[in-house]
């Protein structure tokens, strides 16, 4: 089972990890990511040793600058000597540091990071029993927690090109989700084409 994934990643590529962190956030799996955070009685070595034991998956952002990234080489090192399970996302064109240059990496590009989240949330659910939704509703503002939708139903959204659906609990309207990383999105339905999505699963 799968419950807590830690981020590693370079600083320089904080956005795509806090974007991730928040999709895991939505599924019901904690994540540590912000770890740069100043802390007064727990240093940053200890802090990162603590959140990779205590966590059963690292996934490591191996982006074209962040797979040299010292940090994050060093993370890897600590999960790979724990025997942790590693998933590493691989930007086009970044090569994969040598400790898990033989683990199948999901690639993606930047302008379609959702699609690489979304494959990396099937592969945790083929692993693990994911059960609760958590979402904002960008209308009146309120934290909902609803059961997370079948993954079949996910697929089926994803071949069609159209989002999922679910109602408010607080003011009853119609929330639209991203089917990759279940974010709400506002507005009217548009069409949703995430072909790599589909290629690799």
């Amino acid at each position: 089972m799968i419950s807590k994934v830690y981020i590693s990643y370079d600083p320089d590529d904080e956005d795509l990890a806090l974007r991730l962190s928040l999709a895991l956030g939505r599924v019901g799996l904690e994540s540590y990511v912000a770890l740069y955070n100043q802390s007064p009685a727990i240093s940053l070595a200890d802090r990162v040793s603590f959140a990779i034991r205590n966590s059963e998956c690292l996934v490591a952002l191996a982006t074209r600058k962040g797979s040299r990234s010292p940090a994050l080489c060093q993370e890897i090192g600590l999960a790979r000597g724990i025997d942790q399970l590693i998933i590493p996302l691989q930007e086009e064109g970044a090569q994969l540091p040598f400790l898990i240059d033989q683990l199948r990496a999901l690639p993606f590009r930047r302008e379609s990071f959702a699609d690489a989240i979304g494959i990396l949330i099937k592969s945790i659910r083929e692993l693990s029993r994911l059960e609760w939704l958590r979402v904002v509703c960008p209308q009146c503002g309120e934290e909902m927690t609803q059961y997370l939708t079948d993954q079949d139903e996910v697929d089926s959204a994803l071949e069609k090109g159209i989002f999922l659906e679910t109602i408010c609990s607080y003011c009853q309207n119609t929330i639209l989700l991203d089917p990759r990383t279940f974010e709400p999105l506002p507005g009217e339905q548009e069409s949703l084409k995430p072909q790599k999505f589909i290629e690799n699963f």
